[in-house]
């Protein structure tokens, strides 16, 4: 028997006793997540510092540990993309965010540095090219409709800027232009990528492009890229220069950097989504600004000791509100939090795409345009994209083979999840972008550090030659 009101039917028992069931089933698979989860957290905090030492990443461990706990091992976690799409791109999205933004607050180097040219021309020049060899290879490898290829361009061709860590800046005043131009360009092409993304979807009918592709062009193109900066650089450093007047100059606004930071991402996100311009360009740009911050100088004598050695609250505050520290305690503070808030979202998309993979299929026109992707057109995009760079071999090397996929390429393979693909292209295209990233975790994680080790040594001989004065040192 059904009751209920005139055009609407209440579920009967059946149905009752299925919506039981499943929010039964929601809720073990959350004690499931809640348990790898924690358990995952605890391991790496005991035994991060052995890992360092060794040539796995964490991403490795997060990925395997999924891949065991999904479908093909003990089936305790079977995530499939399409009921997972929405919340996986906000988790994603959150964990660019912040990323981008952290970034930003690392590249220390004024604007006007010719170290800026290199990752300016990588996620920009380079990235493009990439795009277009992707589309090129899609279509006449994979046999995909130009759309569906010119979308995997845009979904694959970005660098990943959480992934990435062990290949980054680690402090403001580092110049390395290997780093520095992997961090730039991480910063930057998630940004750049996007237009790409809406041209496939719009080629597929799904998004708007205009007469002529003109709508794409003008906002989506010019107006996002423009507008994107333009708002995260004042945002930055408005918010930035009121908070360091306001600590040195009245001692107020002190504590709670933790909010600054997610309140800075948050509105230059928003006013930036609002405006269509590009959301992750705008937080990479507020991240720099408010890097670029300077207190106002003046003469008054610095605490002994810096944040590490602070003992109580006033201490805390006389570093916080001195004229010549609160930007370097305020950084320090923003900076610590970010990185912690992108380890828990990295572990937390990378276990899910690890549980994803045995979705996947893998064909030998798969596994070939894979080795393509990182031994051919990353290398030749990067080589195209920094013709005259002054750039030495070494660098150019590890740039080319350090183009990381990630959580950027899982983020914008659910944005088009959610936005209009679908069908065997949706499964084909989630299946090379899952591959992807779980080729590039294992090859990148394998082989960062004994590379960066060994990259480091050499740079240090060259150093030392240079000082030496037996031959002149290569810029770095």
């Amino acid at each position: 028997m059904r009751i209920g009101f005139p055009g609407y039917e209440t579920p009967d028992v059946s149905s009752a006793c299925k919506f039981k069931i499943n929010s039964e089933v929601v809720a073990i698979s959350f004690t499931v997540w809640t348990l790898v989860i924690g358990l995952l957290l605890i391991t790496m905090a005991l035994a991060g510092t052995s890992l360092k030492r060794l040539p796995v990443s964490s991403s490795m461990v997060y990925l395997l540990v999924g891949y065991a706990l999904g479908a093909a091992g003990w089936g305790l976690m079977e995530p499939d993309s399409r009921d997972v799409s929405v919340i996986l791109e906000r988790v994603t999205e959150i964990a660019l965010l912040i990323s981008l933004f952290s970034v930003g607050m690392k590249l220390g180097l004024p604007l006007s540095s010719p170290h800026w040219r290199l990752p300016l021309r990588l996620a920009f020049l380079s990235m493009a090219l990439t795009v277009g060899l992707i589309t090129v290879v899609g279509v006449f490898l994979l046999d995909l409709p130009l759309g569906v290829a010119v979308l995997l361009g845009g979904i694959l061709a970005p660098t990943d800027p959480v992934l990435a860590s062990d290949v980054q800046v680690e402090e403001p005043h580092d110049c390395d232009r290997l780093r520095f131009s992997l961090s730039g360009e991480g910063g930057l092409n998630d940004g750049a990528a996007f237009p790409f993304v809406m041209l496939g979807l719009g080629l597929l009918g799904t998004r708007e492009l205009g007469t002529g592709g003109w709508r794409w062009l003008t906002i989506d193109v010019f107006w996002a890229l423009a507008a994107g900066v333009a708002i995260g650089s004042l945002l930055g450093a408005m918010i930035g220069r009121l908070v360091v007047y306001l600590r040195t100059r009245y001692q107020k606004a002190v504590g709670l950097d933790e909010f600054l930071a997610l309140g800075l991402v948050a509105l230059a996100f928003s006013v930036a989504q609002l405006a269509h311009a590009s959301a992750f360009l705008s937080v990479f740009a507020a991240g720099l600004a408010l890097q670029r911050v300077r207190e106002r100088s003046r003469f008054q004598a610095a605490p002994d000791e810096g944040p590490a050695g602070l003992q109580d609250k006033e201490a805390h505050l006389a570093v916080a509100t001195h004229p010549n520290l609160a930007r370097a305690y305020l950084m320090q503070a923003v900076s610590g939090f970010n990185e912690q808030i992108e380890r828990i979202a990295e572990l937390i998309i990378i276990l899910a795409g690890g549980a994803m993979l045995p979705f996947v299929s893998l064909d030998r026109w798969t596994l070939a345009f894979l080795v393509l992707l990182f031994f051919v057109l990353r290398p030749l995009s990067v080589w195209l994209g920094l013709l005259g760079a002054s750039v030495s071999g070494d660098q150019r090397l590890l740039i080319a083979w350090f183009g990381i996929r990630g959580i950027g390429s899982i983020y914008y393979l659910m944005f088009a999840l959610n936005n209009g693909l679908s069908g065997a292209m949706a499964d084909q295209t989630m299946s090379i972008t899952l591959l992807a990233v779980a080729a590039s975790i294992v090859m990148h994680g394998v082989s960062v550090t004994p590379l960066m080790d060994l990259y480091a040594r050499r740079q240090a001989r060259k150093g030392q030659r240079g000082g030496s004065g037996n031959r002149r040192q290569e810029p770095r």
